[in-house]
């Protein structure tokens, strides 16, 4: 009974440090299982536009063991944006917009700068978080605090080999994010004349999916 309790303490002692040395692991987005969506909600109208597929792109570098330290990049290809009406989609890639024509200004990025949450991430569960960074349209940042859903999911030897050819690893993480900003904050101006359908305040929402490098 001694020799096993000692050899349990011994146990513990060796992975202690090896838990504190923990190194970041590096991630990136599967576009296929990825999407950014944007909505704008005026009197008259509500616009919402999707993109998902090779247009979402990033990585990520993270502990599980401590998130809060977590940092990453998330790009957007607004050409592919989507809002339904072609007419409406092509105005928007206009220089009074967007101005997509310049390559400059063709990426939404996201640059992850802290990520507040309350501890480690627990493999199948889902941990609020906020993630401070800086959002660039057109050329003009400004600071933003998205809120997250994070889930960390870890696959078996045998799922991983069911689902490698998705992308998949033995290591994933799920986030789930909503945050605004405005088109003001961007150097775009809405119209007077399309003040009641399309509003200066822009609800983002991005569903992404990482796995391990």
């Amino acid at each position: 009974m001694i020799r096993r309790l000692i050899v349990a303490v011994l146990a513990l002692a060796v992975a202690l440090p090896m838990a504190a040395r923990a190194e970041p692991m590096s991630f990136k987005v599967l576009p296929n299982s990825s999407r950014a969506t944007f909505k704008t909600d005026a009197p008259l109208e509500t616009i919402v536009g999707n993109t998902a597929g090779p247009a979402v792109t990033g990585s990520l570098s993270v502990d599980p063991l401590k998130p809060a330290g977590g940092t990453g990049v998330i790009k957007v290809d607004l050409t592919t944006l989507s809002s339904g009406i072609a007419k409406r989609d092509a105005d928007m890639q206009t220089p009074q917009y967007l101005d997509t024509a310049n390559e400059a200004n063709r990426f939404a990025v996201f640059e992850i700068k802290s990520i507040e949450i309350p501890g480690a991430l627990e493999a199948g569960k889902e941990i609020m978080a906020k993630v401070r960074g800086i959002l660039t349209i057109k050329q003009k940042p400004v600071e933003t605090v998205a809120d997250a859903r994070v889930t960390y999911i870890k696959l078996t030897p045998e799922q991983v080999e069911a689902q490698k050819r998705f992308g998949f690893a033995s290591d994933n993480i799920k986030v789930r994010s909503k945050f605004g900003t405005s088109f003001s904050n961007h150097g775009i101006t809405v119209p007077q004349l399309l003040s009641l359908k399309l509003s200066n305040e822009i609800q983002l929402e991005t569903d992404l999916t990482f796995a391990k490098q």
